[in-house]
């Protein structure tokens, strides 16, 4: 097995890992008792908006098609994942996922895993219209779209591209292919959308679409992420409470990331994911895969075990799994971002998965 230490030659893997030995345990357990079940898996870093707080107008540099893993390969990592490490629930990102050719295909093949895991997808929405239908009866069980403001004009501000239409009605398609529930993510930007949140919470309350806010983190490929710039989960909740009544939901939250509150007595409700103000680490149940084979414990970790040199190098199914326990053995209690020695990630969002 082999750390990346990302932007840095690769070091062995026991340099950096905590000193108490591992329990003979086949999931993947960490040093402060969580483990992971949910595996987000991003099948592209490629992307065909260019929304300002991802990537820089001009887009970035791709990764070489040889890097990302192979159907076969991909396939074979979430096989050992499922079968050796006890994944439950696995998550496709990108990048834009429907930009993977084959994806259909892809998703009909995850679905038939045994144990089969709960498949869900995260999406910008283009294209999805004429391609819901036949993503759910190949397997999909639900869909999270990205949809930061229901105005056109601002819309094409933050993406760069204008696209609006193609969103709303991949939403549409997505509901009625009965990909439930059709969940919505939204990014808040000060002085451009945040002032848009109740007329977005409105909309997604009228269509039947589960809307969370997630706060601006720092993982644009930029590096121009500013504290003071990001609304905050507090400044979400007080703009939505000036139109509606918000009462926390009993639902319980377990591992998902949204703290959730009824709207106005429900059934409707909203979630804020606060990951910068409200951390909630010590809850998180989340495994990483990047399309290049790359498996991270953290969404901001700087460092990554390459699986992919260990397929290639012809490492039987137990050695990878071996490998991967391992990296998520030595997952930090958290993220760190409110620490002053924070480092944020080289990779971006887009290259990382969400």
């Amino acid at each position: 097995m082999s750390v990346v230490n990302l932007g840095l030659p690769r070091v062995p893997a026991t340099q950096d890992l905590p000193a108490r030995p591992r329990p003979d345990n086949p999931a993947l357990v960490d040093t402060f008792g969580r483990v992971a079940t949910d595996l987000r898996v991003s099948l592209t870093d490629r992307c065909n908006l260019r929304c300002s707080y991802c990537m820089p107008a001009e887009g970035l540099p791709w990764l070489p098609s040889e890097n990302v893993l192979t159907d076969e390969e991909l396939l074979r990592l979430l096989r050992i994942a499922v079968n050796r490490l006890g994944v439950t629930d696995i998550r496709l990102t990108g990048g834009e996922p429907l930009l993977r050719p084959g994806l259909e295909g892809l998703v009909a093949e995850i679905a038939r895993l045994r144990p089969r895991p709960r498949l869900s997808l995260t999406t910008n929405g283009i294209g999805l219209a004429k391609r819901a239908a036949a993503l759910r009866q190949a397997g999909l069980d639900r869909i999270n779209v990205s949809l930061d403001t229901v105005d056109r004009e601002t819309f094409t501000r933050l993406a760069r591209r204008d696209r609006l239409s193609h969103v709303l009605a991949g939403l549409a398609a997505a509901r009625e292919a009965g990909l439930d529930p059709v969940k919505v993510n939204a990014v808040l930007l000060r002085g451009v959308n945040e002032h848009q949140a109740p007329r977005l919470l409105r909309f997604c309350l009228e269509h039947g679409y589960h809307l969370r806010f997630i706060e601006q983190m720092p993982l644009d490929a930029q590096h121009g992420w500013n504290r003071a710039d990001m609304v905050t989960a507090q400044e979400i909740l007080d703009a939505l409470r000036a139109e509606f009544t918000l009462t926390p939901s009993p639902a319980k939250r377990g591992g998902a990331p949204a703290e959730r509150w009824l709207v106005d007595g429900g059934p409707g409700d909203v979630g804020v994911i606060a990951s910068v103000t409200r951390p909630f680490c010590a809850a998180c149940e989340r495994t990483r895969l990047t399309a290049d084979g790359a498996v991270r414990s953290c969404l901001f970790s700087n460092d990554e075990t390459d699986l992919r040199g260990l397929l290639r190098g012809g490492a039987d199914d137990e050695e990878v799994a071996r490998a991967w326990r391992m990296t998520m053995w030595g997952k930090l209690a958290g993220h760190e971002i409110n620490e002053a020695g924070f480092a944020q990630p080289i990779r971006p969002m887009s290259a990382i998965g969400g």
